[in-house]
């Protein structure tokens, strides 16, 4: 742990939220003159104060012990760049246009890699008026099924959440463009299918 930068990194953020050095030190229960040592690198949050620190900053604390704040850049906002986060623990779905550091049920999780749709994780895909028509044979079972369908252009993206026991069908706006779909299967990962 480097004691210079973990202090300059928590003077950052201090100032980030407008808070005084007192006034973080009256939240954790210490002395100004502590929050002033740790700022100025000549000492360290205890092990026990890292979770308050942690919240009254609003960061994770990784990086209070790494003491680095890396900025990401701009993404421009492009949804063709979307990134899918499955949590294995509780089956959350995230979805991210930018890098960053994703984390659910104290895990951090990693982006999936969608592969081209197989016959198993294929979606017939039909265009209606104003709407697209999918219809799939994959199972819907507890243990198996489709998690969520997503629907992706250069600036949107529609999301549907699907569960065990639901049926292969759905129905979703259509977007501008040729857009790109998604499915997630719950055993078998991402998969991108072509129309």
């Amino acid at each position: 742990m480097d004691c210079e930068k973990a202090g300059k990194m928590i003077r950052t953020l201090r100032l980030e939220k407008k808070i005084t050095q007192k006034a973080l030190a009256s939240c954790l229960h210490l002395s100004d003159r502590t929050i002033s040592k740790w700022e100025r690198g000549l000492g360290y949050p205890d092990v026990a104060l890292l979770p308050g620190l942690s919240e009254l900053l609003g960061t994770d604390i990784g990086r209070i012990l790494q003491g680095d704040l890396s900025v990401n850049a701009a993404d421009g906002g492009n949804m063709k760049r979307v990134r899918f986060y499955r949590c294995p623990i509780c089956g959350n779905i995230l979805t991210m246009t930018g890098a960053a550091e994703i984390s659910c049920c104290g895990r951090k999780l990693s982006a999936m890699t969608a592969r081209p749709a197989d016959s198993e994780h294929q979606m017939k895909i039909e265009r209606l008026e104003d709407e697209y028509y999918i219809t799939f044979s994959h199972p819907m079972h507890k243990a198996h099924y489709m998690s969520f369908v997503a629907c992706v252009s250069w600036d949107r993206m529609l999301f549907v959440r699907l569960y065990p026991e639901q049926g292969g069908e759905l129905r979703l706006p259509r977007l501008a463009g040729r857009p790109d779909f998604y499915v997630g299967c719950s055993r078998h990962g991402l998969w991108k299918v072509s129309e």
